[in-house]
C-alpha cells in the first residue's frame, strides 16, 4: 500500500518535472528566436542603406542660384518638366544610382550622367563627368576612362508620355564632395575612341548632394 502511494507521489513528481521541463524548453526556443531575431536587426551587423534622394521640377536657366533642377533647351527639356534622383550605398561598397523623367518629349533619346560641379546659369558650370578613376587628360575622350564602369551613365529612352527611367550600378561610392549633379544631354552617350562620353549638347541639370 505504501508502495503504490509512493509510486503516485513519484508519477506527480515526474509529471510535474515533465511540466517545467516543457515550460523551460518551450523558453528555450523563445529565446532562441528572440536572439536570432536581434542578430538580423542589429546596426552593426545589418545597417540599413543609406539613400539620398532629390525630386524636382526644371527651372529657367537664370534661377539656377536659387532653383534645385534648371533647363538650357526649353524645347527639348521644357520648364515644369520633373526629375528624380535616387543613389543607395549598398552594403558591397557599391553605388545604385536611378534617374526618373516625366514631362520630356516623347520617344526620344537623351544622354545622361554624373558631373563634379552644381548646377549653374550656363550649361558647363556642371563641370566634367564624374570619374572614379580621373584621367589625366582632360576633356576625357579615352574609353579607358570614359565608360560606364568608370562614370555614371544614365541614359533613357522616352515612352509616348515623354517619361523614362534608368539605372547604373558601379562598384565603388564617390569621393566627398566630387559629385554635384546630373546632367540630360541631347543625344546617347558616345562610346568610341576619342569621342567616349560625349553625349552632345547639355540640355538641363539637376542638383544631387551624392554621399
Amino acid at each position: 500500500m505504501a508502495r503504490h502511494k509512493l509510486t503516485l507521489r513519484n508519477k506527480r513528481l515526474v509529471a510535474a518535472g515533465a511540466a517545467v521541463a516543457a515550460v523551460a524548453g518551450g523558453l528555450g526556443v523563445a529565446a532562441t528566436a528572440g536572439a536570432s531575431e536581434t542578430t538580423e536587426t542589429n546596426p552593426a551587423t545589418k545597417r540599413p542603406v543609406e539613400k539620398v534622394v532629390v525630386r524636382a521640377v526644371l527651372a529657367p536657366a537664370a534661377t539656377a542660384q536659387v532653383s534645385p533642377a534648371v533647363t538650357y533647351n526649353t524645347e527639348l527639356a521644357p520648364v515644369a518638366a520633373r526629375v528624380q534622383v535616387k543613389e543607395e550605398l549598398r552594403r558591397d561598397g557599391g553605388t545604385r544610382i536611378e534617374l526618373r523623367l516625366r514631362d520630356l518629349v516623347a520617344d526620344r533619346t537623351y544622354g545622361a550622367h554624373v558631373h563634379t560641379k552644381p548646377c549653374g546659369k550656363l550649361p558647363a558650370d556642371a563641370g566634367p563627368h564624374y570619374q572614379d578613376e580621373v584621367d589625366p587628360k582632360q576633356p576625357s575622350v579615352d574609353p579607358k576612362y570614359a565608360n560606364p564602369e568608370n562614370e555614371v551613365w544614365l541614359d533613357v529612352n522616352t515612352n509616348k508620355d515623354g517619361s523614362a527611367r534608368s539605372v547604373a550600378v558601379v562598384d565603388w561610392r564617390f569621393r566627398e564632395g566630387g559629385a554635384r549633379s546630373v546632367v540630360l544631354h541631347e543625344m546617347a552617350t558616345s562610346t568610341h575612341e576619342g569621342h567616349a562620353g560625349t553625349a552632345g549638347a547639355r540640355l538641363a541639370c539637376v542638383n544631387v548632394p551624392f554621399k
